[in-house]
This record gives C-alpha cells, sequence and structure tokens, in this order.
C-alpha cells in the first residue's frame, strides 16, 4: 500500500491540513507532495492530478481520492484510529466533521486561513458571531463529554483533523473559544505535526494574490512571522 498526499501552501490551505494531520499523526505513511497556489486559479493546472481541480488528493496505488472527507473516509476503511472506539464517541465525532466539513461559511470567508500573521479583525458579522459560539459550544460539548485532551476522548482523530484549521484560525484573528476551547487549541498547537506544518508554513516564499487580498479584507495584520 502506497500513498502519495497531494496538498497545497502550508499557510493557506486549510483542507490540506486534515488529512496531513490525520496521517501524521497516525502514524501512516505517505509520500509528501505539494503543489503550491501559483495563480488566482489553479483549476487547470491542478486537474492533471485531482478530477475537481483542487486539494488535497490522496492517490493510492492505481486510486486517486478527492476531498479531505473522502480521504478520512477511505483511511478508515484500512487503518485503525481514524474513528474513536467508544460509539458515543464516534457517533459524536462523525457528526462534528460532517459539520465542519459543511458549515461554518462566516468562519471560512472572514476569517481566511493564513498561518503566518496576527489578524485586529474587522468587527464580526452576526454570522461570524454565531459560527464562533458554535464552535465554542461544541469543542466545550465533547471535551466534556468524553474526557479530553481531544475532542473525543484520550486519543487524536479525525474529527481533531477536521478542525485543525481552526486551531491555528483562533490564534492569527484572536477568537474566543472558552476555556475548554482555547486549552484544546493549546494541546493541538503544541503537537508535533502541528509545530512542523507551522515552520513550513512560515519558510514559504509564495506570496498569492487572491489569498493576500483576502486576508486584508479580513482585518488589519498587527504582526507577520512569515520568513520566506
Amino acid at each position: 500500500m502506497t500513498y502519495t498526499l497531494i496538498t497545497a501552501n502550508r499557510n493557506y490551505s486549510s483542507w490540506s491540513l486534515r488529512p496531513w494531520v490525520l496521517m501524521k499523526m497516525l502514524d501512516i505513511p505517505f509520500e509528501d507532495r505539494l503543489e503550491p497556489f501559483a495563480a488566482s486559479s489553479n483549476y487547470d493546472d491542478f486537474r492533471a492530478f485531482s478530477p475537481t481541480g483542487q486539494v488535497p488528493v490522496l492517490q493510492d496505488d492505481q486510486r486517486t481520492i478527492y476531498d479531505s472527507l473522502g480521504i478520512a473516509l477511505h483511511l478508515a476503511d484500512r487503518h485503525a484510529g481514524i474513528w474513536p472506539k467508544d460509539d458515543a464517541a464516534r457517533a459524536w465525532a462523525m457528526s462534528a466533521v460532517c459539520e465542519m466539513h459543511g458549515g461554518f461559511s462566516a468562519l471560512r470567508n472572514d476569517c481566511t486561513m493564513n498561518v503566518g500573521v496576527r489578524v485586529k479583525s474587522k468587527p464580526m458579522s452576526d454570522a461570524l458571531l454565531r459560527d464562533v459560539a458554535r464552535i465554542r459550544e461544541l469543542w466545550t460539548q465533547g471535551i466534556a463529554n468524553f474526557g479530553g485532551p481531544f475532542l473525543a476522548g484520550g486519543q487524536f482523530t479525525a474529527v481533531d483533523a477536521f478542525f485543525a484549521p481552526v486551531v491555528f484560525r483562533v490564534r492569527t484573528y484572536g477568537l474566543d473559544v472558552g476555556t475548554a476551547g482555547q486549552l484544546w487549541v493549546d494541546h493541538m498547537l503544541a503537537l508535533e505535526p502541528m509545530l512542523a506544518w507551522e515552520k513550513d508554513a512560515l519558510a514559504e516564499s509564495w506570496r498569492e494574490i487572491g489569498h493576500e487580498e483576502e486576508l486584508r479584507a479580513c482585518g488589519e495584520v498587527i504582526a507577520d512571522y512569515r520568513t520566506g
């Protein structure tokens, strides 16, 4: 079984982080292939390896599995630990993953992913306030019900991976995710794969205009730690 995981810029690509950190944390070996966002639209170039023209993509021998959720489901059929063992924790984790995958549009739009900067946000819209409140509620619930330190219990699983990009957003924009939520954020930021992702993000030399414009629309950049 030979995997190649194709992802994009560490600084910008939130969807890429999900399967990458999941496979790293569960010690699932893979070849790490990075295809950077080189223009405002990378659709035609990415279509060479991705049927949707998007990342992430997992190549499993002759199979191409796309979309972060599709990749997680594919891996769950082949590897232990993707989902919690406990029935209640697994049911909650699956629901939370689907909620993250399909929702939180205001959070995505108003707090674009940029690992290497800190932002003084504009006044939050009602939609963003609802998204942050729901994140706070969801994380507090998971930790209270299943004991932490991860969202669905003592082991890192897919639900932690799917909210991993929000960890960087919380830090970038100073979002209030409550006491329990912030403890989980701090725990996640200290994990070796998250530190490695951050290190690579800070060293990247790519600056894609579209992503940088999205960042400026989100608020005032008050610190930029990118060295590349």
